[in-house]
């Protein structure tokens, strides 16, 4: 008897930025496409996707956080970080693709440190910011959260 050979799941890459991950702590009746973030939380939870971060994820978040919401900041932060991690360190790869981003459609480091990743990650940055789509257009590796679903 012939045994069946079952398919592992592929693991879906991900990078998230800033407007993502609040959606995970903000009040859900301020955030447009609330429910696409935490289907990505979900998502991470069932090991579906890997998530992957720049290092600044923690600063601009923890700006939002610390400005708006200071008594959940900590507990925020800390929840957010064992989901995520302390977030990825830049290497010489990833300078290159950000600067290449900054240069080609004056956009900030900091949003080009994100679609950098998922470029040399070969990944899809996912996120909420139309301003930044609109200026990257038809750049490689990046979504809008609304267009976001599991690769089946």
């Amino acid at each position: 008897m012939a045994m069946s050979r079952s398919k592992k799941p592929l693991i879906q890459p991900l990078v998230l930025d800033a407007s993502v991950i609040l959606k995970w702590v903000l009040p859900a009746d301020s955030e447009a496409f609330h429910s696409q973030a935490w289907a990505i939380g979900e998502a991470i939870h069932r090991k579906q996707v890997r998530v992957s971060v720049p290092g600044l994820w923690l600063y601009e978040v923890g700006n939002l956080l610390a400005r708006k919401f200071p008594a959940q900041a900590r507990d925020q932060l800390a929840d957010l970080e064992i989901i995520l991690g302390a977030g990825e360190i830049i290497n010489a790869d990833w300078m290159a693709e950000i600067l290449r981003l900054v240069n080609r459609y004056s956009v900030t480091f900091y949003d080009a440190a994100y679609h950098g990743l998922a470029i040399i990650q070969n990944a899809l940055l996912i996120t909420a910011d139309e301003k930044y789509l609109r200026t990257v257009g038809k750049e490689d590796c990046a979504i809008h959260l609304k267009d976001w679903q599991m690769e089946p």
